[in-house]
């Protein structure tokens, strides 16, 4: 067998960018960053939220004010 074929494993520090928890896993990368958690996530949570990263939400109303000023 080859020496050295498996990727080393890491205790990976998982960063959720809506909710800013910090948890630890197993993982081959050392640092994870994720949009949504269980901590955050809607069907864990019961609660409905928008996760807004790319200014998707504002695009939409700033549209949506321009179409009903016609």
């Amino acid at each position: 067998m080859k020496p050295d074929l498996h990727p080393k494993y890491h205790q990976a520090t998982v960063t959720c960018a809506s909710c800013k928890t910090t948890f630890t896993v197993g993982s081959t990368r050392t640092d994870l960053h994720v949009d949504v958690c269980s901590s955050c996530h809607p069907f864990f949570t019961g609660k409905q939220t928008i996760v807004d990263t790319a200014g998707q939400v504002e695009r939409f109303q700033k549209r949506l004010e321009r179409s009903s000023r016609l």
